[in-house]
């Protein structure tokens, strides 16, 4: 794919996607069939023409044409002629491609499309996975990474979720206050996975995708408009903004990725920090604590500290002992292990990185090799850390570990 078309794929497909879901009535199947044609056309296009003033209006008219073009082929009894009809009524005469997409539209677009694939017609993990690959421009081999299946397993779990949005007609809205709470969890999830792939990009070349850290943050903003009073929803938008607050120090002037006690701290954003607090101190008012006020809660211990050596390590342990009780992933058992191994030492850590077990991929084996390091079993810090650089699929979470790998050869502790 071109760069400029790849570069407005990862940028605005998402919102391109939910707008065109809206046009079709939530045929969210159709939506993708047509914005792949309007990638193809481009494809072709856009090399020989030129790049458009306007790319995502031009793609959004393109996928239009083609989806009407697609519903005129297959009339061949009346409920296509219906369909070809609704169609021409929603699509009216656009045809001009300067059109703009409305940004207010795209904005509700974007979180009509997050309730209407966290439907609970659908089963929670099919929820999750269609509606981070719909909006938050991962690849079907990313998102089953995310699930640790395969790609073909999940591109088959995919295409029968949207079929099932389309035949069982489940409205593209944002559904009344009344059906909030039982798509809630879903919606969160789906947020707090777009905004990870965001801070540390499961492949590719770069360590971050900053466009899927801002649209997490404007999505869970919306949400905390929608649902102001729920303690979850404040305390996702917290989490977000206090680990969002870091990212200015996470990288080095050459681009070197930084782990926590190597960054330069008068770098992170107080403003962020300072409203992440204030959410996470309105939420835990609610007295209703979930994973993600635990999470918040961490990350404010991390923003408050002065530096690496003053930061409460054992107020981080009995905050992930908590979430362990409500959120027992494993993802969640690495960190807590990490966090065990600053509090008591390395060799706690170690103990409870065996009972983990899989699940965790690269996150295990990164956080195993790092605490052998600080235990100084160098020459077994040295195979972990080779183990953790050969599951990464990221050039830059590669080039980070190969780093940390080289300072263990040399005797460092980390």
């Amino acid at each position: 794919m071109d760069d400029a078309l790849e570069r407005v794929a990862r940028q605005e497909g998402g919102a391109i996607l939910a707008g065109l879901a809206r046009r079709f009535r939530g045929d969210l199947e159709r939506a993708e069939e047509a914005l792949q044609e309007a990638y193809a056309v481009a494809a072709t296009t856009w090399p020989r023409d030129g790049v458009p003033a306007n790319p995502a209006a031009w793609l959004t008219t393109t996928a239009q044409r083609r989806a009407l073009d697609r519903v005129r082929r297959e009339q061949v009894h009346a409920a296509r002629m219906l369909e070809l009809a609704a169609l021409q009524e929603r699509l009216g005469a656009q045809e001009d491609d300067a059109v703009e997409p409305d940004p207010c539209s795209i904005d509700d677009d974007r979180l009509a499309l997050i309730f209407t694939c966290c439907h609970p017609a659908l089963a929670p993990d099919v929820r999750i996975a269609l509606t981070v690959k719909s909006l938050g421009g991962l690849s079907v081999a990313q998102v089953a990474r995310l699930f640790f299946v395969s790609e073909a397993a999940m591109a088959r779990r995919l295409v029968r979720a949207r079929r099932k949005i389309a035949v069982a007609g489940i409205p593209f809205r944002v559904p009344p206050d009344a059906l909030l709470p039982e798509r809630l969890g879903g919606v969160l999830r789906v947020v707090y996975l777009i905004y990870t792939e965001g801070h540390a990009s499961a492949d590719g070349d770069a360590l971050q995708r900053p466009e899927l850290c801002v649209e997490a943050l404007r999505l869970a903003r919306l949400l905390a408009r929608l649902m102001p009073d729920d303690p979850e929803v404040l305390g996702l938008l917290a989490l977000l903004l206090l680990t969002e607050a870091r990212r200015p120090g996470r990288l080095d002037d050459d681009g070197r990725a930084l782990t926590l006690q190597e960054q330069d701290r008068s770098r992170w954003d107080g403003e962020a920090i300072a409203e992440g607090r204030a959410l996470l101190e309105a939420a835990m008012r609610r007295r209703r604590p979930g994973p993600y006020q635990l999470q918040a809660a961490i990350a404010a211990l991390h923003a408050a500290a002065p530096d690496f050596a003053a930061t409460d390590w054992a107020q981080i342990v009995a905050l992930y002992g908590a979430l362990l009780r409500l959120h027992p992933t494993a993802a969640v058992r690495v960190n807590h292990a990490v966090a065990v191994g600053f509090c008591r030492g390395p060799e706690a850590g170690l103990a409870l990185l065996e009972k983990v077990g899989g699940g965790a991929g690269v996150a295990l084996l990164a956080a195993r090799a790092g605490l052998l390091a600080r235990a100084c079993r160098l020459p077994e810090a040295d195979t972990a850390y080779a183990e953790a650089i050969a599951v990464s699929a990221n050039a830059a979470q590669r080039a980070e570990l190969s780093s940390l790998r080289a300072a263990a050869q040399g005797g460092w502790t980390i």
